[in-house]
């Protein structure tokens, strides 16, 4: 079937479903009225369902989907209270100013341009948020960093890497040089670890990168450089 070939399912049983959803696709209905993540797993799943995070369109990655609103209620509670353990990947056109490192800004939302920006000291009606980072591989024009979110601000990471001056390849609304071909932008949803609804246990979940040049490119150099690292 038509849906079936869009959709990455990568979890997928009584109580949630998940998926590594492509760049260029919006995770729920807009104003564009285009195809979008929630229509086709609810095609799938043959009932309603309801998203329990949601990514930019022009991001990729991981995507997860209550079938209740029991479920949903339960696994949002566990993202309000930080207790789910979220990794991107984002490759920049910028060295950061450390290979590793803690950033935090207050992030204040323009709603009409649908665009934060990223303060180094408080500000009136401005939102805290932290990130760490690590650069985990590097091409010959652009740096892989591994990101772990430890708050969940609209356009956090986007607004954080370019307030440091290290925009998101393609991202031009947040300072890159030239948009990518499709639209998308350079991060990606790469991990999410929650706890289980029902039992308890771990749910770990990984998503392939987009299968395009430069992200199989900075993938097989950081892949090789931590085989280096543990040797």
């Amino acid at each position: 079937m038509r849906e079936k070939s869009k959709l990455n399912v990568l979890i997928n049983n009584d109580l949630f479903i998940a998926c590594n959803k492509a760049p260029g696709m919006a995770t729920q209905p807009d104003k564009t009225g285009d195809e979008c993540l929630l229509d086709l797993v609810e095609v799938r799943c043959k009932r309603p369902v309801h998203a329990v995070n949601r990514l930019d369109r022009p991001v990729s990655g991981i995507v997860l989907f209550a079938k209740t609103k029991a479920i949903m209620t339960e696994l949002t509670d566990q993202f309000r209270h930080k207790t789910v353990e979220k990794v991107y990947l984002a490759i920049v056109q910028n060295e950061p100013p450390a290979q590793e490192g803690t950033l935090v800004h207050y992030l204040q939302k323009n709603q009409a341009k649908n665009i934060a920006t990223a303060h180094a000291e408080p500000q009136a009606g401005a939102e805290r948020a932290e990130l760490n980072y690590k650069v985990i591989g590097k091409t010959d024009r652009y740096f892989l960093l591994e990101i772990h979110p430890v708050s969940g601000k609209h356009h956090q990471i986007r607004a954080q890497l370019a307030a440091i001056d290290c925009p998101i390849k393609g991202d031009v609304k947040y300072g890159a040089r030239r948009s990518n071909p499709d639209r998308s932008i350079h991060l990606h949803a790469w991990k999410l670890t929650f706890e289980h609804p029902r039992n308890g246990m771990p749910v770990e979940l990984v998503a392939d990168v987009p299968d395009e040049p430069l992200w199989r490119s900075a993938m097989a150099i950081a892949e090789n450089t931590s085989d280096q690292d543990s040797e």
